[in-house]
């Protein structure tokens, strides 16, 4: 079985990425709770995170906090948000949410909606950012 995450890495779905490696790869989630709400994953398809093993679960978490630094560093925010919910898609995912209060991480609040370009500039920005770090 094939996720949609999976077939975003293989290029089968577009995507705004932010940073990739050989085993995970980070992007714009398309239905934000916050401009550059971010997904990192891994490449390898792992239903539940805590199904990881113990190298690619920390090495998971190290590529998320760099990708978390980026997004940190051109998003004007409080703080980065993590979180884990991992019922939504069948792809271990961990969201980098920009927030200024804890209510920014409510996912039942309305999702924001931007235009592609608009997506591709925030991409590109945290990208650079990442490469930087």
């Amino acid at each position: 079985m094939s996720t949609i995450f999976t077939k975003i890495v293989a290029g089968e779905i577009p995507s705004y990425k932010i940073a990739e490696t050989e085993d995970f790869y980070a992007f714009l989630d398309i239905n934000p709770l916050a401009k550059g709400h971010t997904l990192v994953i891994p490449k390898k398809e792992i239903d539940y995170i805590l199904d990881a093993e113990d190298k690619l679960y920390a090495d998971l978490w190290k590529f998320a906090k760099k990708v978390g630094l980026a997004v940190e560093k051109v998003i004007p925010c409080k703080r980065i948000g993590i979180t884990v919910i991992g019922l939504e898609v069948p792809h271990a995912h961990i969201h980098i949410i920009p927030i200024n209060t804890i209510y920014d991480m409510d996912f039942s609040k309305k999702k924001l909606s931007f235009e592609a370009e608009e997506f591709e500039e925030i991409a590109s920005r945290i990208s650079i950012e990442f490469n930087s770090l």
